[in-house]
Formats: structure tokens, sequence, C-alpha cells
């Protein structure tokens, strides 16, 4: 399966961003998907995964209540909805997929469980 995820850009502190993480293929819901962060200087981070189904979700617990994953299998696409951004909230940003172990997301909190990456999208914080 290919990523590409989109909807990186510029936001003041406090204000919001939707990323979108389009899936080639017509495999997507075999898949659990998550999405991943680095920030400059730094490793890259768990952010949120959800289940092939959608109904079980994970969260970073730097993010929990302010970001929300949510998944459309019939248009092979993954979001994150942001809001309440921090400048702390800095990185790109970056979908992936897994093949399916586990029907919770809480098992997909690790890069190594992730098969296939798309390219990242950027998001900057000003404060």
């Amino acid at each position: 399966v290919q990523l590409q995820a989109s909807g990186g850009g510029l936001v003041q502190a406090g204000g919001s961003l939707r990323l979108s993480c389009e899936a080639s293929g017509r495999t997507f819901g075999y898949y659990a998907m998550g999405w991943f962060r680095q920030a400059p200087g730094k490793e890259r981070e768990f952010v949120s995964a959800i289940s092939r189904s959608g109904d079980s979700t994970a969260y970073a617990d730097s993010v929990k209540g302010r970001f929300t994953i949510s998944r459309d299998n019939a248009k092979n696409t993954l979001y994150l909805q942001m809001a309440s951004l921090k400048p702390e909230d800095t990185a790109v940003y970056s979908c992936a997929a897994a093949l399916v172990a586990s029907n919770s997301a809480y098992y997909y909190t690790r890069a190594p469980q992730y098969n296939y990456w798309g390219q990242g999208t950027l998001v900057t914080v000003s404060s």
C-alpha cells in the first residue's frame, strides 16, 4: 500500500488543522493505521492509532483530548483532526499502515509494528 499525507501548514497556537492520509489500492481496510511525528532534533514519536474497523483508537498522552483520529475505509483515507495546537506540536507528521495482528489500537503504538510509511507533512505552530 502506498500512503500520501497532506494537510500540514502554518497555524497559530490554539488553532486547528486536519491532516489526511490517502492510501492506494483496495486493501486499506486490512490495515491498522497510525500517525507519528518527528520534531527537529528529536526522535520520531507515536501520536495516534486506529484499528482497521475504526472502533478502537489510541493516543499519546501529549495529544489526548486535543487530537482525533478517524478513517473512511470507503475513501481509503485516514484523518487526524488537531485542535488547540501548541508550539510543541510542530513536527513532520507521517502516516503508517500495519498488517493487523490485533483489533486493539493500543497494540500499534510503536514504529516497528508498521509495515508501510508515507512521506510526511510539516505542521508548524507559531506562538
